[in-house]
């Protein structure tokens, strides 16, 4: 009989201490495996900052297993890529398998249903079990939301939100919503004004230990070809660390997020967004200690109810929403394109350059950070994208690469569906289509853009105004008949009575289309 029971599989955004995989461990019997492996770090161009945050993470993890008694057998990249180029989970994991002799593979559910597939698949190849328990991480298992899903005409947000306030009383008094409604949306829409957002506080940062100095120069020299950079690496990458920014953002930024999570600024990196979002999908932090944090600041008084539920609504709402969705339509769902969107990524989303001030802004911080806030990705890169008519496979693609918190869970819904419209109203039932007078209204990036946010036709017209306008009159046969699109049908059949408008229209956008599709600068 072989020695190795189990061998356990930790993925690398499963860093829990207390992960499902690991219940009933044998450290006399049981094995850890986990692996950084070429594949993963390439199927998707991958920003150098993403690789840095998951290999240092995933590394400190293995290193606290270890202290708890933990055999973990773990499979580190060289910086020397042609040792190990090209070899995958699938491959690195058949030769431990061979070693290991394990009686069976055990494993906590995937957040990525490729990876899911791979590994059975592999399981199967060697004749052996896969057990999969499931993830303890959220608060709706993909059952859970199938069941509440299966008998609606519409899976609807709103909906599936309150029930989880509900189910676990999270800011709940006697039944009814705390503070007299379940959401705080309009109060949580304020832009900083004419005179910007002054001084904003400083989000924590972490100093790279030994470690992850070590993985900072293991990708600099591995894939020194990437986007992004790694200089000036600070993301939590251990639980304590994760914690330390999770208090930190809860006495620092809670107090004033709500107001403010949907303005733009120039040079305004994080604002007071919480920059949890990576810590969150690897699993250093449990969402039930940040809604937990959230809620009894607002209990204290020490934060304002529409703060906290706009925090709360993000993490036991969109989030549990997002995964519910994916996991109900997936494998079919990543190959929806609705509105057959067909061109190539735009440059500028690799290099930032472009003289379209709010798409080089968001570029910057995607450059520098990994990171992007909700707006900046739904109504700036996500807006341009949609409007411009990118394959939202390809979005999808390009967003897993460059954000450290993407992971595919997360991103399609939010991608193809959200952001793009892709699903065909899934997740929302109009698109999020706008012209350069939202950029406008929400920021200055227009005051210093050598475009006209006014303008859809002529050399300095807004590229998102004049898409904008193009996407509604291309895709009229899908919206005429969308009630929640009526008032945007109705401005594009005033463009179309004028019939020199619309050509003209047409033509630019055609143009700066071809542009897109050629990969030449905006």
């Amino acid at each position: 009989m072989s020695s190795v029971r189990n061998l356990v599989i930790v993925l690398g955004d499963q860093l829990d201490p207390t992960l499902s995989a690991l219940d009933g461990f044998n450290t006399e019997r049981d094995v850890v495996w986990m692996a950084e492996n070429e594949t993963e770090a390439t199927h998707v161009w991958c920003h150098k900052k993403r690789l840095v945050m998951f290999f240092a993470a995933m590394r400190h993890h293995r290193d606290a297993l270890r202290d708890r008694g933990f055999e973990v057998d773990y499979h580190a990249l060289s910086a020397d890529r042609r040792r190990d180029s090209g070899r995958g989970f699938a491959d690195i994991l058949s030769a431990r398998i061979r070693i290991h002799q394990p009686q069976r593979l055990v494993m906590t559910e995937s957040g990525d249903h490729r990876v899911q597939s791979l590994l059975q698949e592999c399981a199967d190849q060697h004749d052996r079990a896969l057990q999969i328990r499931p993830d303890r991480h959220f608060y709706c298992d993909p059952a859970a939301f199938d069941t509440w899903a299966a008998d609606r005409q519409r899976i609807v947000l709103e909906d599936f939100y309150r029930g989880l306030r509900r189910e676990h009383d999270i800011l709940m008094d006697d039944g009814e919503p705390a503070g007299g409604q379940w959401n705080f949306d309009k109060a949580n829409r304020e832009t900083f004004g004419r005179q910007g957002p002054g001084a904003l506080p400083h989000v924590r940062a972490f100093r790279p230990d030994a470690c992850t100095r070590d993985v900072i120069e293991l990708i600099e020299t591995r894939y020194p070809d990437h986007p992004g950079h790694t200089d000036g690496f600070d993301l939590p990458v251990t639980r304590d660390e994760a914690r330390t920014a999770l208090a930190d953002f809860i006495e620092h930024r809670l107090p004033v997020f709500g107001p403010y999570q949907d303005a733009l600024w120039t040079g305004v990196r994080f604002a007071y967004h919480s920059r949890l979002s990576a810590a969150l999908n690897l699993h250093l932090l449990d969402p039930r200690e940040c809604v937990d944090a959230a809620v009894a600041a607002y209990e204290a008084g020490d934060a304002p109810i529409a703060c906290v539920e706009g925090f709360v609504r993000q993490i036991l709402g969109w989030r549990e929403f997002v995964r519910g969705v994916y996991w109900r339509e997936m494998p079919g769902y990543a190959d929806r394109n609705a509105l057959s969107a067909d061109l190539p990524v735009p440059r500028a989303y690799w290099d930032g350059d472009t003289d379209m001030t709010c798409v080089a802004d968001a570029m910057a911080n995607v450059l520098d950070n990994g990171y992007a806030h909700h707006i900046q990705r739904l109504m700036v890169l996500g807006l341009f994208a949609l409007v411009a008519g990118v394959n939202p496979r390809a979005f999808n693609d390009w967003h897993l690469a460059m954000y450290l918190d993407a992971i595919d869970w997360a991103s399609l819904p939010n991608t193809l569906g959200m952001s793009q419209f892709a699903d065909g109203g899934v997740i929302g039932t109009k698109p999020y289509c706008a012209s350069g007078n939202y950029i406008n209204k929400m920021s200055n990036y227009c005051k210093n853009c050598r475009f006209d946010h006014r303008k859809a036709t002529g050399e300095n017209a807004c590229p998102i105004t004049t898409l904008y306008w193009d996407f509604l009159d291309r895709n009229m046969n899908v919206f005429e008949h969308n009630h929640r699109m009526v008032f945007q049908v109705k401005n594009l059949e005033k463009k179309r009575a004028d019939t020199d408008l619309i050509t003209a229209i047409r033509e630019q956008a055609r143009t700066l289309r071809q542009r897109i599709a050629n990969g030449e600068r905006i």
